[in-house]
């Protein structure tokens, strides 16, 4: 059972990577450092982490493979880089990232991230309720955290991807804006981003489709207003 406040700080910058973990464990939680992925992945062999710090440009494999490597894996990643334009957050966040830092950054600022990412891991890991959502053959297992396709196979959706598939599910015939999508998905404290939710929803589209036909139109668009889950949903 991993420790609830673990983090592990991938960076191949020393000074960088220690002064992240200093300023985290002076704020009570355990962190343990890697200098790359291969560390990274022994680290996570031993005990999985409750979050990651990941460095975007770093020799041997990259954050960004790194990223999309753990996505299916649950654990929330924030993605740290010195490139900060709009375009390079929108590549890690189509990564699979789940919020995005750029260098140099207030550690003040990298710990509210890290503090929002953690409480939004662990309102997802206390839902209480066991329940499976029907529609269209489909199956979301709510407290498994599993999809099912109409042929009854599981698809690997991370943990950004599940949550806002849950809230569409959830509200299923609704128009939900972006920012009640935002809010809903990743708290009253997340950071405003015009594309954020796009991302996701596109994201997850593509997901749904490759998995079963027709599968991308489950989710509408509303042109100006925001998104609508499609079919009826029954709660079993």
């Amino acid at each position: 059972m991993p420790a609830a406040t673990d983090i592990v700080v991938v960076d191949d910058d020393a000074s960088i990577r220690d002064a992240i973990a200093d300023c985290l464990r002076q704020h009570g939680y355990q962190v343990r450092v890697a200098a790359d992925a291969a560390m990274l992945d022994a680290l996570l062999a031993q005990q999985r982490s409750a979050l990651i710090v990941l460095d975007w440009m770093m020799p041997g494999e990259d954050g960004l493979s790194v990223c999309r490597r753990l996505q299916a894996s649950g654990i929330p990643i924030l993605m740290l880089s010195a490139m900060g334009s709009t375009p390079d957050r929108v590549i890690g966040l189509e990564m699979g990232a789940d919020d995005y830092l750029a260098k140099p950054f207030d550690p003040r600022e990298l710990l509210a991230r890290v503090r929002a990412l953690l409480r939004r891991a662990h309102k997802g890991e206390t839902v209480a309720p066991s329940t499976t959502l029907h529609f269209e053959g489909w199956e979301l297992q709510v407290e498994q955290h599993r999809l099912l396709t109409p042929e009854a196979n599981e698809i690997a959706l991370t943990r950004g991807e599940f949550a806002l598939l849950r809230v569409l599910v959830e509200r299923a015939g609704r128009v939900l804006s972006r920012e009640q999508l935002l809010r809903l998905t990743r708290g009253e404290d997340s950071e405003p981003f015009d594309r954020a939710i796009d991302l996701a929803v596109s994201r997850l589209r593509r997901k749904l489709a490759q998995a079963s036909a027709g599968g991308d139109a489950l989710v509408q668009t509303l042109r100006g207003e925001g998104y609508r889950f499609a079919v009826p949903v029954v709660r079993r």
